[in-house]
Order: C-alpha cells, then sequence, then structure tokens
C-alpha cells in the first residue's frame, strides 16, 4: 500500500486553486496615436483610399472624415462595411505607415495643384562631405552628362515656375525619379511635357498610384502546389501511355 504524504496533497491541492489573472487585454490600454495631418499630394480621405488601390474607393462614403480615417478601430471598420478582412488589414497597414511618414511616390511633393505635381530637373552644387570636408572625385569630374561639382536633382517646383523656390545649396530632390542620360526624368507614373527636352515633367494622382500589388497563385498557391503539380504528372503520363 502506497502512502502519500498530506503536506505535499494539500500544497498541490492549493497551487491547483490559486486564482489566475488574464493580462491578454492589456493592448486595449494602449493610447491611440495622433491623426497626422494631410499632406498636398493626399488632401483628404477620398484622396487616400484611391491612392492606395485594391478598390477601396469604393468605401469612401462609408469613412466621413480624415480623423474617421485614422482613429476607427479594424472592428468598427467591419460595422460599417468595409470587406473583406484582407482589405481592412491592407487599409490598417497603409495608415501606419502614412502615419510614420513613409509616403508613396510623390508623397514629398509640396507643390501639388488639382492632384498635380510639376517636375523640373536642376543642376545643384555638390555639397562637401561632413567626414572628408571634401567632394568625392567622381563629382569633381567634368563628364558629358554635368559639370564638375555640382549634381542633378529632380526637385518639385509650383506650377509653372522656371526655378525652384528653395535655394539649390540645400535643395532635395524628389523620392523615387531618377535622371537617365543627359537630361531625361525617369520615375513610376511620370508625364513627360512635350517640348521640355525631358527637363520638365508631371506626376498626377491617380487610382492605385501607391498600391502594392497582390500576388496570384502558381499550380494552386504554395500549400497545394505539389498536389496540383503531381496530378498534372499523372494526367500527362496517361495520356502520353494510350
Amino acid at each position: 500500500m502506497i502512502l502519500r504524504r498530506p503536506f505535499l496533497n494539500d500544497l498541490s491541492s492549493a497551487v491547483a486553486s490559486a486564482p489566475k489573472q488574464c493580462v491578454r487585454n492589456l493592448h486595449h490600454q494602449i493610447p491611440i496615436r495622433p491623426v497626422p495631418k494631410p499632406i498636398p499630394f493626399i488632401p483628404d480621405q477620398n484622396t487616400f483610399l484611391s491612392a492606395i488601390g485594391r478598390g477601396l474607393s469604393a468605401h469612401s462614403a462609408k469613412i466621413p472624415s480624415w480623423e474617421a480615417l485614422f482613429t476607427l478601430s479594424s472592428a468598427q471598420l467591419k460595422e460599417v462595411g468595409v470587406e473583406p478582412a484582407r482589405s481592412r488589414k491592407y487599409l490598417l497597414y497603409w495608415r501606419e505607415k502614412f502615419r510614420n511618414g513613409d509616403y508613396g511616390i510623390g508623397g514629398d511633393c509640396k507643390h501639388v495643384t488639382d492632384g498635380v505635381a510639376d517636375l523640373l530637373l536642376v543642376e545643384a552644387p555638390v555639397t562637401p562631405s561632413p567626414y572628408t570636408k571634401g567632394m568625392s572625385p567622381r563629382s569633381a569630374m567634368a563628364t558629358a552628362t554635368h559639370d564638375p561639382g555640382t549634381r542633378k536633382v529632380v526637385v518639385n517646383v509650383p506650377t509653372g515656375a522656371e526655378s525652384p523656390s528653395e535655394s539649390l545649396e540645400n535643395i532635395q530632390g524628389v523620392r523615387g525619379f531618377v535622371v537617365k542620360g543627359a537630361q531625361t526624368i525617369k520615375g513610376p507614373y511620370v508625364e513627360t511635357v512635350k517640348g521640355s527636352g525631358g527637363l520638365r515633367a508631371k506626376i498626377r494622382m491617380q487610382e492605385g498610384i501607391w498600391e502594392i500589388k497582390r500576388g496570384h497563385k502558381v499550380d494552386g498557391g504554395e500549400r497545394r502546389r505539389a498536389e496540383v503539380r503531381a496530378k498534372r504528372r499523372a494526367a500527362e503520363n496517361k495520356e502520353a501511355n494510350r
């Protein structure tokens, strides 16, 4: 006969009956981050939904204001009819990117008129490196495309302006655009202005300009690919042996 010590039995029963506290809902106490301000390229919530694409512009009437766009939770978006779930997830993803200042193409343009930003190719002086106190040998060399000590930059200018409003010494180029060859502006959704010799271009707000394209399934997707291909090979072998 096996005898158990009562002390251990009492201790195990006490541990089993100890109260447990659930801390799962602590994330609800995290304060909501402030609503970011609109930018010239994205002035309102309808433009935002149109820019990120994936058909979210169809839900524009369900989000009444800019504040609502950045304060509605996933559950509230579901209540107002933003479906399916992957669309809500995509909207929340882009919402946080915008809140962090991570914009798509044209998001750093400060001069925008009716959804159109003018781009201009200018030559700006090369700023000396703070480490070497000078410019690189490549920048100091004259080439067929630029003068020594200069760099070519694609900048955003006011509509119809012939030069940038900022000083050339501290000017920053528009992200996503490069200079191709001697004087041609290249980049996504860029529209070269006729008669400018490639020195001027425009970028226009349009549906899906910031859209992150979804991939498409090949042979049933990653989970069913081996099965689909095996069935296909079996069918091909069966057909070949007839």
